[in-house]
């Protein structure tokens, strides 16, 4: 019997684009600016936001890249979220919904987002940003450093 031992942990290694691990932080703080809010209208548009970077840390992470020289037009994340995983298209659906809302409240309408709209979408976005963490195999709440390439 071979007397080496082998250490391993029992934590996968993440292996997440930098490009994407930031947009996660990114998220995360945007969830704190959001409670931090005081206006409903303020904490509406922090938790949509905050949202929208968790979606794209997932497109980020997940697309393709494209074959062809041809530009497309541009298109939403929450077009883009249920193709590259479709198991987050409910999530995209919901947070699409809420965009208008969101430019709204962003324009400054008080009535654009009352405080338990505002209230229920940051749970909201607090739940999406874990499940696009753990969609991703990077601890929830927690920012990774992006692993080095070997060479």
């Amino acid at each position: 019997m071979n007397s080496v031992a082998h250490t391993r942990t029992d934590r996968p290694r993440c292996r997440v684009a930098p490009s994407a691990l930031a947009l996660l932080a990114s998220a995360r703080q945007g969830l704190a600016a959001a409670e931090d809010e005081v206006t409903a209208g303020g904490r509406y548009v922090a938790a949509h936001l905050a949202a929208l970077r968790a979606a794209a840390a997932v497109v980020a992470a997940r697309a393709e890249p494209s074959t062809s020289s041809r530009r497309k037009r541009p298109q939403s994340v929450w077009v883009l979220l249920p193709r590259v995983e479709p198991a987050l298209a409910e999530w995209a659906a919901f947070f699409a919904a809420g965009a208008s809302k969101r430019a709204a409240a962003e324009a400054g309408l008080p009535a654009a987002a009352s405080a338990h709209e505002a209230d229920d979408l940051l749970r909201d976005a607090e739940t999406f940003v874990s499940l696009a963490e753990s969609t991703l195999g990077v601890p929830s709440g927690q920012t990774l450093l992006p692993l080095r390439s070997a060479g």
